[in-house]
């Protein structure tokens, strides 16, 4: 895993953050895209993982409800509405980045509970690694669990 992967996708969260809380209906109109790439240059980041994020987050944003159609049946308790706004965009990141980026599921699950544990609550990151073993699970039901033996 890359430094500029792992960094593009703190910024690709952010980007889908600020989506999320603005309750952007469709895509990202030019003049909001700037403005959250602003954001994005405050944090620090490379200009290659600030564009590959924002891309991600793009992607991600036009594919949430098949992803959110996805965690419904593992969180009958918990409807996408009701999830903190950073676990349900974590999810979101995650299955997006499985199904179209064809990152190894592993990999975006640990990914996602790693900035489960930097930016979400003290129960998020179970929360998403359930939520996406579950997921991955009834997708690949010979496939060990994807934290098994591995230190999260």
């Amino acid at each position: 895993m890359t430094d500029v992967t792992r960094t593009a996708r703190r910024c690709a969260l952010q980007v889908l953050y600020q989506m999320d809380a603005i309750d952007l209906a469709d895509q990202l109109p030019f003049a909001e895209e700037q403005r959250i790439r602003s954001t994005l240059v405050e944090g620090g980041s490379s200009d290659e993982a600030r564009n590959l994020g924002v891309e991600l987050a793009k992607g991600a944003w036009a594919d949430r409800l098949r992803c959110d159609a996805l965690v419904e049946p593992c969180t009958p308790e918990w409807p996408t509405h009701r999830q903190p706004m950073i676990d349900r965009n974590i999810l979101r990141l995650a299955l997006h980045e499985i199904a179209v980026a064809d990152v190894p599921p592993k990999v975006a699950i640990n990914d996602a509970v790693e900035l489960a544990k930097e930016y979400g609550g003290e129960k998020s990151p179970g929360f998403v690694n359930a939520v996406l073993d579950r997921i991955w699970k009834a997708d690949e039901p010979e496939q060990e669990s994807a934290v098994d033996g591995e230190d999260s």
